[in-house]
């Protein structure tokens, strides 16, 4: 395709699933040479993994939805680089598309499997506006379409992720560094501590597994603003001693490669970055089979679905998983293989053909 210049907004703080889609993207699309801009939170997650990727980052300060100061401030970035595309990742970041100069391509990505908020002919404006909408998954363009947005406007472009940096990841070196004993059984959940990534529902289940004598090792990965509340949770169950916290991590292979089985416990999923790396480092997922996820996975293929908010349902998976390494070794290999289909090129490749065809379509708001 023809060389672009895109800017993309993500004014999100933290870094999570979706910061790292917008990373994966634009390195990409920057080795393909494409000019690439990316508009973040100046103290957030996003600007030094930008920076230290060669990528040129622009500050945006934006301190709640629908901020004028922010939007006015967008405005002026895209006034100055004068992008062919803008690309809006988050929900905050749609909310400043009013500001949004009304010749510039503007092009969405939803990565949440519920409806969007807000009244209805709001939300109909808000999206009627955009030049092409991306969903994550069926799911989301679902979640879309169950507000009024016209599905034949939403692209269906998965997630991706670097499959092939999960390959060979060397087990017994992971354990040593993570202080764990060869032969320990260890879960591993790589989320947000967020009341929607379901880590009550995990704790609830592994506290019936502790009564029943089984009591794997869990690794919990990433911050949020449950931490505590969570924490305290697992005191009370008396779980404080088998699960460990480890924070935010900038690598989560190691991680992956100690453990045993991934779980993904969610109530809501517009897809599930995390399943996607435990599936292409060969680790099996046991998942709520909600949103996007049941896309990724086939019950009993790739890993194992249970109802979300069920914790007697999960348990039991786990059981299963715990209780039978053939099994497990089946449900890795069949879930590497499946991830190959969730790669940073593929989603990469999808997007700039959404580029393409909504800059056809206004052939006029293209700058150069």
């Amino acid at each position: 395709m023809s060389t672009l210049r895109v800017l993309h907004v993500d004014p999100e703080r933290g870094f999570s699933g979706g910061e790292t889609q917008v990373l994966a993207l634009a390195r990409h699309l920057a080795e393909e040479g494409h000019e690439v801009l990316v508009a973040t939170h100046p103290a957030g997650g996003l600007a030094p993994r930008l920076r230290a990727a060669g990528i040129r980052d622009l500050p945006l300060l934006c301190r709640f939805g629908h901020d004028p100061v922010a939007g006015m401030a967008l405005r002026r970035q895209v006034l100055a680089h004068r992008p062919d595309v803008v690309h809006l990742h988050t929900s905050r970041a749609l909310s400043l598309a009013p500001y949004l100069p009304w010749r510039v391509v503007r092009v969405l990505t939803r990565r949440m499997d519920y409806a969007p908020r807000g009244s209805g002919p709001y939300v109909r404006w808000l999206y009627g506006g955009m030049d092409a909408v991306i969903a994550i998954s069926r799911a989301a363009r679902a979640a879309l379409v169950a507000r009024g947005i016209d599905g034949t406007r939403v692209a269906i472009v998965p997630s991706g992720v670097e499959t092939q940096s999960f390959r060979d990841l060397d087990r017994a070196a992971a354990r040593r560094a993570l202080a764990l004993d060869a032969d320990a059984r260890v879960l591993v959940i790589v989320a947000s501590l967020h009341g929607r990534k379901g880590h009550a529902v995990l704790l609830e289940a592994l506290a019936r597994l502790a009564r029943e004598g089984t009591r794997p090792l869990c690794l919990a990965a990433g911050t949020g603003p449950q931490g505590q509340e969570l924490q305290d949770l697992a005191t009370r169950l008396g779980l404080g001693a088998q699960v460990r916290w480890l924070g935010q991590l900038d690598d989560i292979r190691p991680v992956l490669a100690a453990a045993d089985v991934v779980v993904m416990p969610s109530l809501a999923e517009g897809l599930g970055v995390a399943a996607i790396e435990a599936m292409a480092a060969g680790r099996p997922v046991v998942a709520s089979a909600v949103g996007g996820l049941p896309e990724l996975i086939d019950d009993g293929e790739q890993g194992l679905l249970v109802a979300p908010g069920d914790p007697a349902a999960l348990a039991a998976a786990l059981r299963r998983c715990l209780a039978d390494d053939a099994t497990c070794a089946r449900l890795g290999a069949a879930g590497r293989l499946r991830a190959e289909a969730f790669s940073t090129v593929a989603m990469a490749r999808g997007t700039e053909a959404v580029y393409e065809r909504a800059l056809a379509a206004r052939p006029a708001a293209r700058r150069r």
